[in-house]
């Protein structure tokens, strides 16, 4: 048998194999891509950066035309809302996760506040950096697991894109239950209702979502612009300020801070680091979501990436500044950041206004995941690691079945933790650092094998970066290991396991298929229809008549029952039957019980065994009703029949739906 040629298929989007017709060539090589279980088509994975070619998408002077889906994509400030909520928000616990940790050594501790923010400053300015080159080397998306499926091999890809996969999900539970505890802190009487508004608020992202990743930007826009603005404000006005403008937040409250504590050790530094290491956790998204930019999409990227790194590190160090400026001890009840507003701004409508826009942007911060980890599950599809309706696009190139499933896993975690934040924080930022060194060591070997200019450069830095990542990824895990950690450590190989599972699944299905060989010639066999009925009808009708154009011989069948009152009815077919005089016989199949698919069955399997050289087709007609909820009146005898027939034969099932319109008389 020779082989074709498979094309190749960008992994955003599927292959257009209408843009061009297919080359087969008998001497070509078997190039086994990828395969679609219902369809039998193959799909392309591409890697690496990627190679302007001219085809029938290009200009007459060989330049790309304009993309008409450029509206249903990211300009870079659309990209800043859409994908960096998540860093964004991480401002509002960063710091206070830096500063109960070093509170255990009293005042002295909360001295290193300043020590510790900038070495994650500095680890975030190397991160940037780092994903810069990556978005620049790898413009298709996918970020973590696209640089180690190039470099690193299956297997460690397959790690980075587990970790990625569960840091999002978690993003998503993390920031909306801490959005909804900022609410019920306002609202005490909310809290019991907690889970059904942490839901309430994922159903509004999700609906978003679904709309397009352009959408969601638009509506985050103000909310991530006023917060913003307000935290820059607050730390701007906080660094002309020589005491606290008030304190009447944190007056009543029990303080957190240690007695008597005066020494530091390097064990309780590295925890602080850790704890203040969650500030980092979205800062990959836009790198693996560069397909979402409008063109040239790796250079908007690159200036959102560094926009993002910017306005964060700005942030986190402003307002570690202030916490030693105020000499700010954390209390029970009260944020470290309300603490911070109220001594900048004072306790007035400034102060509501950084505590309402932070409780939106906590609460709107999962709109990153719902950004990031479609596109990266779409790749996945394209590789055969999931199934490939992940990477199907919607309208509005919407990864729609991605942002579904990851909101009903992400509902699954908020039932499950109750709508308790602390229930998941000891879960977050583990995954994510995993992906991070991953990352940074591949680009070490991209540059190596790319030897471009300036690689020695960009291979120290991306070597640098994946050491101090990997003392975090250490370090961080170690820490919160009997916090919960070890869920993650058990669930990191699960995943991949499953992943491994799904793509041997899709090589067994390509080998079932002779997947990338050419077939033989097609060849005229005699073919029989069959058509259950029941009734006589217009449908009926429709069905003989697609019958009797598909195949050389139709049969119409009917089950028939012993029971008194079944006889009637089946008296009066036989009857209408034979005044309609169609043309088609009717056979009666009797049935002892009151099975339907059984003997349908039976009488196809009986079939394919005396006429073998014979293509056996059961055609079975449904009515379509005019509104989505009356098919809950149906009796859904179609999907029973065929049920029956997939099952127990090799026939080929064509079901015939028949549309019904909404006023009497519809379909003719």
């Amino acid at each position: 048998m020779s082989t074709v040629s498979q094309p190749e298929g960008r992994p955003e989007e599927p292959p257009d194999t209408a843009a061009g017709a297919v080359t087969v060539r008998p001497d070509a090589p078997v190039r086994h891509t990828g395969t679609d279980a219902d369809t039998g088509t193959s799909t392309g994975t591409g890697t690496g950066a990627a190679t302007a070619v001219a085809g029938p998408d290009a200009g007459p002077d060989g330049a790309p035309a304009p993309d008409p889906d450029a509206r249903h994509r990211l300009t870079a400030l659309q990209g800043l809302a859409a994908l960096s909520l998540d860093a964004m928000a991480s401002v509002a616990y960063g710091p206070e996760s830096i500063v109960l940790v070093l509170a255990a050594a009293g005042s002295y501790g909360l001295g290193f506040t300043l020590p510790v923010t900038l070495a994650i400053a500095a680890l975030l300015a190397v991160l940037v950096a780092s994903y810069r080159q990556v978005i620049a080397a790898f413009p298709n998306g996918g970020g973590s697991y696209a640089v180690a499926r190039t470099h690193l091999g299956r297997r460690t890809a397959l790690t980075a894109a587990a970790s990625l996969i569960l840091d999002y999900v978690l993003n998503v539970a993390v920031s909306v239950t801490a959005g909804v505890a900022a609410l019920t802190s306002a609202f005490p009487a909310l809290y019991g209702d907690r889970v059904v508004i942490c839901l309430a608020v994922l159903v509004l992202i999700t609906g978003i979502n679904l709309r397009g990743i352009v959408d969601s930007a638009r509506a985050f826009l103000v909310p991530t612009a006023v917060f913003i603005g307000s935290v820059l404000a607050m730390i701007a006005v906080g660094l002309f300020r020589d005491a606290p403008a008030s304190t009447v937040t944190a007056d009543g409250h029990l303080s957190v801070l240690a007695q008597n504590a005066t020494a530091v050790g390097a064990l309780l530094l590295l925890k602080a680091f850790a704890s203040g290491c969650s500030a980092l956790t979205g800062v990959e998204a836009v790198a693996n979501a560069v397909p979402s930019f409008r063109a040239p999409a790796a250079r908007r990227a690159q200036r959102t990436e560094v926009a993002l790194g910017a306005l964060l590190g700005v942030m986190l160090i402003g307002l570690s500044v202030l916490i030693g400026r105020f000499h700010l001890q954390p209390v029970a009840g009260v944020t470290v950041l309300a603490q911070l507003a109220d001594a900048s701004l004072g306790h007035n409508w400034a102060f509501y206004v950084v505590q309402f826009a932070t409780m939106v942007l906590l609460a709107l911060a999962a709109n990153t995941s719902f950004g990031g980890l479609p596109v990266l599950m779409g790749l996945l599809a394209r590789d055969n690691h999931l199934p490939h309706v992940f990477g199907l696009k919607a309208d509005r190139q919407v990864h729609r079945h991605g942002v579904l499933a990851l909101a009903a896993v992400a509902a699954a975690l908020l039932v499950f933790s109750g709508g308790d934040v602390n229930t998941l924080v000891p879960l977050f930022a583990i995954g994510v650092f995993v992906g991070f060194t991953i990352c940074q060591v591949g680009m070490v070997r991209h540059w190596r094998l790319a030897r471009s200019a300036g690689w020695r450069g960009k291979m120290l830095l991306n070597g640098f970066g994946a050491l101090l990542t990997g003392v975090s990824a250490v370090v961080v895990t170690a820490t919160k290991f009997t916090e919960g950690a070890w869920l993650i450590v058990i669930a990191l190989p699960l995943l991949v396991l499953t992943f491994e599972a799904v793509h041997r699944a899709y090589a067994r299905i390509g080998a079932g298929l002779d997947l990338g060989r050419v077939p033989e010639a097609p060849r005229r066999a005699p073919s029989l229809v069959v058509v259950p009925v029941s009734h006589l009808s217009r449908l009926t009708c429709e069905a003989l008549n697609a019958a009797v154009s598909l195949g050389d011989e139709v049969v119409a069948v009917t089950v028939t029952y012993d029971d008194p009152e079944d006889r009637p009815a089946a008296e009066a077919l036989r009857r209408d039957w034979e005044l309609w005089n169609p043309g088609v016989e009717l056979l009666e199949l009797p049935s002892t019980t009151r099975s339907l698919g059984r003997p349908l069955a039976a009488y196809v399997g009986d079939l394919t065994i005396r006429r073998p050289g014979t293509r056996i087709t059961v055609l079975i007609p449904e009515a379509e009703p005019a509104h989505l909820w009356q098919r809950l009146l149906q009796n859904q005898r179609g999907a029973v029949v065929a049920h029956a027939i997939r099952r127990d034969t090799d026939a080929v099932i064509c079901r015939l739906r028949f549309r019904l319109g909404a006023g009497a008389g519809a379909g003719r």
